[in-house]
């Protein structure tokens, strides 16, 4: 009776599996701040580089008439202007409004969790005069 009592003892001071389960339960939230972390960078870095290039179509349609003469090729210069970091591929249109020469691009960033997607709408406008 005394030696298993012994040992009941020895097992409530036992804490050879705590630093296990405290890591199971850290782990999957870790991965997630840091996959979270990575899709916000991505979405970031999306939207600067959209706004980039539609201000760089709206000068070029402005100023560079042999480059961008029309509307689609405003448009196909924009496109060569974006870097991507997806495979989604923005759509850019350029027109003359009142403000002088307009560009305007829309993308779907694509948040993927594994378990759903998630579409995030961007868009960018610039006019150069």
């Amino acid at each position: 009776m005394m030696a298993l009592l012994g040992h009941r003892r020895r097992i409530g001071r036992d804490e050879s599996g705590g630093a296990m389960i405290e890591f199971a339960l850290v782990f999957p939230l870790f991965i997630l701040a840091a996959v979270g972390g990575l899709y916000v960078a991505m979405l970031s870095f999306t939207s600067a580089n959209m706004q980039k290039a539609v201000k760089e179509g709206a000068r070029c349609y402005s100023i560079n008439t042999t480059t961008c003469s029309s509307t689609t090729a405003t448009a196909t210069y924009t496109l060569q202007r974006y870097v991507s970091v997806t495979k989604d591929q923005p759509t850019f249109t350029a027109s003359i409004a009142a403000c002088g020469h307009l560009v305007s691009g829309t993308i779907n960033f694509t948040f993927n969790t594994g378990l759903a997607k998630f579409n995030v709408p961007l868009s960018s406008t610039a006019c150069f005069p």
